[in-house]
């Protein structure tokens, strides 16, 4: 694996991303690619990277996985934006820096997204057509899910509220950061939480797989994009790429089946597949060995007919 800082044009600030190759790597050799993108509030160095990514590299693909702007490694102030329009633009920088590898075939690049990753990936393979297949793993429409669940159903009082801490802070106040999850499922139990998302993200995030760059939070100040913002719009027609979507069926209260349900009916994709990871949950998804081991079986083949094997680059056939 390689840690590299790919450079976010126009935005001062660097994309830090971890690239897992596949064994037996070789620079003279031309591979498909996938960018492999975290969920909300999580880094490189967990689901996207340390499961999805990792697979999918034994598996013979070079993967790329970034962490957002303004979260992990990457640059860009202040800290912990959540801003869906930048993190596409994320996605779309990194596919710039994919397609300048001289070992990877820039017409045979992949996207793979996680929970919210997984939204914001849809809605980069609906404007990049550089795209050739899209994976969206208890994926999540981040916009329906802050007019929703995120704004107590009141996305207009929200707003409001972002507007007002907003001009506090220009006019010199602190920062107001809100951290989506308990400290431990056993205060989000006390504190009257039945979520199966919510506490089932904490145990992820707090016991399973804690990491430095992983946040799980949200500057307030700048959230308001994000409620107006929706992964899904123009699917119908603009979505064409081959697709395939996962995502277990207990639901909770993020809404991972409902919207794989949604933009499995609305893509204008002719090739497109549903898999419904019966008796899972959407952290099971995460890192439970069997739920992830039932997707990889299907996503590894899907990603392997529509972005094709390892083949021998043109530079290393004319010098043989």
């Amino acid at each position: 694996m390689e840690t590299v800082s790919i450079r976010n044009p126009g935005m001062y600030w660097d994309i830090a991303a971890n690239i897992h190759f596949p064994p037996d790597f070789s620079a003279q050799r031309r591979y498909p690619a996938v960018v492999s993108n975290h969920p909300i509030g999580s880094c490189k160095e967990q689901t996207s990277g340390n499961v999805y990514g990792a697979a999918l590299a034994r598996a013979g693909f070079v993967v790329i996985v970034p962490d957002a702007s303004f979260q992990g490694g990457s640059g860009g102030e202040p800290r912990w934006i959540e801003d869906p329009e930048q993190r596409v633009k994320d996605y779309r920088d990194v596919i710039d820096y994919t397609q300048s590898l001289p070992y990877i075939d820039p017409d045979r690049i992949g996207i793979l997204g996680i929970c919210g990753g997984g939204g914001y990936s849809i809605k980069a393979t609906i404007i990049d057509k550089r795209i050739k297949a899209l994976v969206s793993i208890t994926g999540v429409n981040f916009g329906r899910l802050m007019r929703e669940g995120f704004s107590n159903f009141d996305p207009v009082e929200a707003l409001e509220g972002m507007a007002t801490q907003r001009t506090a802070e220009n006019g010199g106040a602190e920062e107001r950061i809100n951290v989506f999850l308990p400290t431990s499922v056993e205060d989000g139990k006390a504190a009257g939480i039945a979520d199966i998302d919510v506490l089932e993200a904490t145990d992820y995030y707090r016991n399973r797989c804690p990491a430095e760059g992983s946040g799980t939070r949200m500057l307030v100040s700048h959230a308001a994009p994000a409620i107006a913002w929706d992964a899904f719009a123009f699917s119908e027609t603009l979505l064409t790429q081959p697709m395939m979507v996962v995502f277990g069926d207990k639901p909770g209260g993020f809404g991972a089946y409902r919207d794989g349900m949604e933009i499995y009916g609305r893509a204008a994709s002719k090739k497109k597949e549903l898999v419904v990871v019966e008796g899972w949950s959407h952290y099971d998804l995460y890192d439970n060995p069997t739920p992830t081991g039932i997707a990889l079986n299907r996503i590894i083949p899907f990603l392997k007919q529509h972005l094709g094997e390892t083949a021998v680059s043109h530079l290393t056939a004319a010098a043989e």
